[in-house]
């Protein structure tokens, strides 16, 4: 029997790097809004060049300050100062008790044009960078995601369900969340640490031995309206919450988001992923147009596995995709699926590589998950994968290739 416990952590969407990551998204959609609206859209497939506009968009956050620059080639005129502020307010940064305010923070925009260098060889409908990418599925949860970081995603989503339903009032945007889940023999059978840290204000705090803590009061709140909805029951008998639940370990969370830290677009590749339970390539996702093969072929990658997962062709599966800037198919493609595969992995390779079933180019994958649309701010917090499929966005997360994998595999 194998044992052994495995940790995933998520953020909310008011984390610095998390409000960078969105304001960097909703900048992308402003360009490709303009595109759609025009006809710019999607790839040329005869001519295999791509049309529309280039962004590569990066968002830093401090205090009292949000700079946005990066590359953007586009015949669309963005007010950036606009969707920052925007952004800011749908997050909840709306009051100076909370550290940052949409309305007072100053703003720098610094965005410049993509290189020409690049913009030859991405315009003949190669990739516009060279990398690595990695997808991943696996029969853990309903999703096809891995436990640990389904629930730590859970949990922040809970937080920000509360807090802006007024269920609990005291809670801020900045937070963050961590689940161990304990496994035997490969399959999830109990969460046995959890850690949740949500920014809050004075109306909960006191004093305890000289130290000012959040009262036991706010602790059993978050508990009961946060923690127990978000996490299946059947992993949870036996949880010692006195023990093995830590609610703002340090004590408080008064001093939040850019306040407290400053954030970056593309800081969280982890938590946008799969949580470390599979490699990463190193490439983020954010403020980058679907040319982009660390996004668009990551979200690739993504659709391959799930569809092979969810054909029941494996229990697990890893995908690695290469490319080389300026060449269009990938370089190399890989597979493993840890020995639970129905049929040999050569032939799964065989599959993947199949233009009938996948189109791997990035004029290809654009058109196989139909990406060159304004889809892009809905992904930027609580994970770009293990999400629902809806009003064009997340094409990735279908499983519309599972019957003819299953046909063309002769089960």
């Amino acid at each position: 029997m194998k044992v052994f416990e495995f940790t995933s952590e998520s953020v909310g969407d008011g984390h610095p790097d998390k409000v960078c990551d969105q304001i960097s998204d909703s900048v992308l959609d402003e360009v490709l809004k303009y595109d759609e609206k025009n006809g710019l859209s999607p790839y040329k497939l005869k001519r295999g060049d791509i049309r529309g506009s280039r962004c590569a968009c990066e968002t830093f956050i401090t205090l009292g300050l949000v700079i946005v620059g990066g590359e953007i080639t586009t015949e669309a005129w963005v007010d950036v100062r606009d969707v920052v502020k925007r952004t800011l307010e749908k997050i909840g940064y709306n009051s100076p008790e909370y550290g940052f305010n949409f309305e007072t923070c100053g703003i720098l925009n610094a965005i410049g044009a993509q290189s020409s260098d690049i913009a030859q060889g991405v315009d003949a409908g190669g990739a516009g960078d060279q990398g690595i990418m990695f997808g991943f599925a696996c029969d853990e949860t309903e999703n096809l995601m891995p436990a640990p970081i389904e629930f730590a995603h859970s949990l922040v989503k809970n937080l920000k369900k509360v807090r802006e339903r007024k269920e609990i009032d005291y809670l801020g945007p900045d937070s963050k969340s961590q689940v161990t889940v304990k496994y035997i023999d490969g399959k999830p059978a109990k969460i046995t640490k959890i850690v949740v840290s949500s920014q809050h204000t004075k109306k909960v705090m006191t004093e305890k031995n000289g130290k000012r803590v959040m009262t036991e009061a706010a602790r059993d709140e978050i508990i009961e309206k946060v923690i127990k909805p978000a996490l299946p029951g059947e992993l949870m008998e036996g949880f010692n919450y006195g023990r093995d639940c830590y609610v703002n370990p340090t004590g408080i969370f008064l001093v939040g988001g850019p306040q407290s830290d400053t954030g970056v677009t593309g800081r969280k590749i982890i938590v946008d992923t799969y949580g470390g339970m599979v490699p990463h390539g190193g490439g983020a996702f954010s403020g980058k147009d679907p040319s982009k093969v660390d996004r668009s072929a990551s979200y690739a990658a993504r659709y391959i596995a799930k569809n092979i997962v969810a054909a029941r062709l494996a229990k697990r599966c890893t995908i690695e995709l290469s490319y080389a800037i300026g060449v269009a198919h990938p370089i190399s493609v890989w597979i493993s699926t840890e020995g639970t595969s129905a049929i040999s992995e050569d032939k799964l390779l065989e599959l993947v590589r199949d233009e009938e079933i996948f189109q791997l180019t990035p004029s290809g994958i654009v058109n196989m998950l139909d990406l060159w649309h304004p889809v892009y701010s809905a992904t930027a917090a609580y994970g770009h994968f293990g999400r629902t499929p809806s009003n064009g966005g997340f094409s990735w997360e279908k499983t519309d290739k599972a019957d003819i994998l299953r046909k063309k595999a002769g089960i």
